[in-house]
């Protein structure tokens, strides 16, 4: 915790019963109901607080926890143990997130309790510009290291991309107008996607919904994809007619992916939140 009271020693307590209801890494936390930071705050401070938790939420991928940047915490000791701190590549403010995102990777439980920060009454911040340089590029760096799932989804898209482009060119040689058999064929390569994301790509990842839950959601990611893709397709068949049906196809596909990766990792195949007071589970990237 600080030690210039910008952390209230009274809440010490509730993170630690946090700890004792079996969370392995509690943050007392300003972003979550019930927490707040200082009204007198400057846009530039707000905004600076508000895009390091961004960054560190959507670039590292921490995206369920709220506030990843807050120094007031409570860790298991066994967590710490386990973690080389060798790896963690870093010197400064940047640390609070690169040891957060071990912890998660760990399958560490975090909990967010709310807390209210108070500006210090005297002293300066030491955060300046190569600690936020610092930070950035720290948080490509783990998204670099932990790109698996990227890898793994670019690898499915790749091959729901063949089974698109395959059924699609049976369906024109099976005589079908090409305007049914799109579509038919995205929606046989978006099952398939499907299929292959929920069981091998996000299997790791522990989410509060059902397999069914989890189509439906995939499904209506899906739908704007297909709508993507199609409105992709059209256009491009109407400005170059004379090309291979197959290239606008093609070219229709990637849109769609980039929605698809997008939405369902922060949506469909999403980690369950972490909860605050209510509740705890494990977070992962």
């Amino acid at each position: 915790m600080d030690a210039d009271f910008s952390h209230d020693p009274a809440d010490v307590p509730r993170l630690l019963a946090a700890l004792e209801s079996s969370a392995d890494f509690v943050i007392g936390s300003r972003h979550v109901k019930g927490g707040s930071i200082p009204a007198e705050w400057s846009v530039w401070r707000k905004l600076n607080s508000a895009g390091g938790n961004w960054v560190a939420r959507y670039v590292a991928g921490l995206s369920g926890i709220r506030d990843c940047t807050a120094g007031f915490r409570a860790i298991r000791t066994e967590i710490l143990r386990r973690i080389d701190f060798t790896t963690l590549r870093v010197k400064g403010y940047a640390f609070q997130v690169a040891l957060l995102h071990e912890a998660v990777t760990l399958g560490a439980i975090v909990s967010e309790v709310p807390v209210h920060f108070v500006d210090r009454k005297k002293g300066q911040s030491k955060l300046g510009l190569r600690d936020i340089i610092e930070f950035i590029v720290n948080a490509w760096w783990i998204r670099m290291r932990t790109a698996q799932t990227f890898i793994r989804f670019a690898f499915v898209g790749i091959s729901g991309t063949i089974v698109n482009l395959g059924v699609f060119t049976v369906l024109l040689h099976g005589g079908m107008n090409k305007f049914v058999a799109s579509p038919l064929a995205i929606e046989i390569s978006i099952v398939w996607n499907f299929l292959f994301n929920n069981y091998w790509t996000f299997s790791s990842r522990k989410t509060k919904d059902r397999a069914h839950i989890k189509g439906l959601k995939f499904n209506v990611v899906s739908l704007a994809a297909l709508a993507i893709s199609f409105a992709t397709f059209t256009v491009l068949s109407l400005l170059f007619p004379n090309y291979p049906p197959q290239l606008q196809q093609l070219a229709g596909i990637v849109p769609a992916t980039l929605i698809n990766y997008f939405l369902n990792s922060y949506w469909t195949f999403r980690s369950d939140p972490v909860l605050g007071q209510s509740g705890k589970q494990h977070a992962r990237s």
